[in-house]
């Protein structure tokens, strides 16, 4: 059977996950949110092979959730708004890990706000008013860009807003 490719189908999340979904990359990103810039400082850090971070790293430069810029004689690995803006998705995965995943002892790190010293979470779904949203709270609709088949699965309701 061929291999799917998430990039070519209309569904956000699926096109998301072929950018993200590969291993290296979170990880890469974790680093990255982290101040990671320089090419060795991945790879020790991340105690990646060589060529598997020149390729991941070369990835998120051509799909613009990095840059790679001149910093002295080398080249530094800089964040873009694209990829700033994978900050809450990077927090999402890590908060679910340290509930779910970490020992007794719990997570390996925490992450505080510099200007209140507050732990940084990922921010959970909520109303207006506050009260959280649940996945059976929600309901889908068929977007603008939705083809016949997404129609047909989520009706033909337009959304309001």
């Amino acid at each position: 059977m061929p291999r799917i490719d998430f990039a070519r189908m209309r569904c956000p999340v699926a096109r998301a996950m072929a950018i993200l979904g590969e291993r290296w990359t979170i990880l890469l990103l974790r680093e990255a949110f982290a101040g990671t810039t320089r090419f060795d400082a991945f790879e020790r850090n991340l105690g990646i092979a060589p060529n598997i971070l020149s390729a991941r790293l070369g990835a998120l430069v051509r799909h613009g959730l990095m840059e790679r810029v001149p910093d002295g004689g080398r080249h530094a690995y800089r964040l873009t708004e694209r990829g700033r803006d994978a900050f809450p998705l990077y927090l999402a995965i890590r908060d679910w890990g340290a509930r779910h995943l970490s020992g007794p002892e719990g997570p390996s790190t925490i992450m505080i706000d510099r200007a209140t010293g507050a732990p940084v979470l990922a921010p959970e779904p909520r109303r207006p008013d506050g009260t959280p949203i649940a996945p059976e709270d929600v309901r889908i609709l068929p977007g603008p860009g939705a083809n016949e088949a997404t129609r047909r699965r989520f009706g033909t309701e337009v959304p309001h807003g």
